[in-house]
């Protein structure tokens, strides 16, 4: 049986900072952050909000299967087996809060972890953050209107502006992320939600005024799922707003996040 610690080291990346450079990453934090990305995305695309929040926040990043170090594993294509595992690579969140931060596929699978975590009495976290991700109640009989084809595929991913595009225009590059970003669009074809309203901690979603992906008040059914606190944030952009907003971002989310003292 593979121990927690081990399975933690597998599944989460945290960052050192200046800050926590000599002491280590996490250690004397207020806080637990998991992050979760979006499709096709890594661990890395939390590493500067890791490193502005550190040494407060200890920001453990979800690394998915079939990507960066993780290359050579096959990516998991059904969200409810992924959160599973993620939930039980969590394990108890000790003396200190945990929240958890998603953006996209990652909004859909942090609420999934969210939901496993409250089953465990005292588990649930104290706050969820979703990010660029229409809430499931408007999601519902819509994720088979994802690509299929790996052309439709890439020119999705392209429109939505949040990868590089020298790095879709590799062919060498392309031809390593491209196993991830199947496996992720496939999950997202098969999902359906956890229904009902399984959370009570509080809730808050933020979106782009003009994410393609997800209308204001597709986002604001988020509402839906928790019979806690909820509010929505709307900032200026398209579905990677946060790309353009980090400065502001990292602040809301400083905000947000809750201490030991509570």
């Amino acid at each position: 049986m593979v121990e927690v610690s081990q399975q933690r080291n597998v599944w989460f990346r945290r960052f050192p900072s200046a800050e926590n450079a000599l002491t280590g990453p996490g250690r004397g934090a207020e806080c637990e952050l998991v992050c979760f990305p979006h499709a096709g995305g890594s661990a890395t695309y939390w590493q500067p909000l890791a490193r502005a929040l550190a040494p407060t926040v200890d920001v453990a990043a979800v690394q998915y299967p079939g990507r960066l170090d993780r290359l050579r594993e096959a990516p998991v294509e059904d969200l409810h087996l992924l959160a599973d595992l993620i939930a039980e690579a969590l394990g108890p969140r000790g003396d200190r809060p945990r929240a958890l931060l998603g953006h996209s596929m990652g909004a859909s699978l942090a609420y999934e972890v969210a939901v496993r975590l409250a089953r465990r009495p005292g588990e649930e976290p104290q706050l969820l953050v979703v990010s660029g991700r229409r809430g499931p109640a408007a999601a519902r009989g819509r994720n088979r209107e994802w690509p299929v084809g790996d052309a439709e595929l890439v020119r999705r991913i392209r429109g939505l502006g949040g990868t590089d595009a020298l790095v879709l225009d590799d062919p060498g590059v392309l031809e390593l992320i491209l196993p991830a970003l199947r496996g992720d669009y496939r999950a997202l074809a098969s999902y359906e939600d956890t229904p009902g309203r399984p959370l009570s901690c509080p809730v808050v979603a933020l979106t782009g005024d003009r994410d393609p992906e997800a209308t204001v008040e597709e986002v604001r059914t988020w509402g839906e799922q928790t019979s806690g606190d909820f509010r929505i944030r709307v900032l200026a952009g398209g579905h990677f707003f946060l790309n353009d907003h980090a400065g502001d971002v990292i602040d809301l989310i400083r905000g947000l996040l809750p201490t030991r003292a509570g």
